[in-house]
């Protein structure tokens, strides 16, 4: 994959080179080099790169284009795929996955594999969120408890004081 990443940023930088950020060309191979990337586990190079070429693809080719769909995707897999992410990055990804699969729809069709293969990553991104949110639920429950119980003892403890200081006066 090494080997892959390597040739994918030369021919990147080739077609730049020669046809020019906006061509669909370089949007394509731009397209291969981040899922090098995201193949990789790069996720903050994979997310930086596509963050800049995306802007390029929609105005070059418009929002429905294949290669702009590609890249939003390629985008969401680099937001969802780092175990560092957070909820702010999955949302952002169910927000671009949701954005893609409507045009995939309109564009491809129901059947597509394309659109199928983008939908379920919708309804992956979309489980992560309940579940991080079933978690953070649990913790603020836990925090909440623990703050409890914090004061309740801070509350003995200045009581006892105060009847030992009564007692001893």
């Amino acid at each position: 994959l090494d080997e892959a990443l390597v040739l994918h940023r030369v021919i990147h930088a080739k077609d730049v080179a020669l046809h020019g950020a906006s061509h669909e060309e370089t949007i394509l191979s731009g397209c291969n080099l981040a899922i090098s990337l995201n193949n990789l586990e790069l996720w903050d190079e994979s997310k930086t790169f596509t963050r800049d070429q995306l802007p390029v693809a929609r105005r070059s080719l418009g929002a429905d284009h294949d290669l702009t769909l590609r890249t939003s995707h390629n985008l969401a897999v680099a937001l969802m795929g780092n175990p560092e992410s957070t909820r702010f990055d999955l949302l952002e990804a169910e927000i671009i996955l949701q954005d893609v699969v409507q045009r995939r729809r309109r564009v491809l069709g129901l059947a597509h594999p394309d659109t199928r293969r983008v939908e379920y990553r919708l309804s992956y991104i979309r489980g992560a969120l309940v579940a991080a949110t079933a978690i953070q639920a649990r913790v603020r429950g836990i925090l909440a408890r623990r703050r409890l119980a914090a004061e309740h003892a801070a509350a003995v403890v200045l009581q006892t004081s105060v009847r030992v200081h009564i007692n001893s006066a």
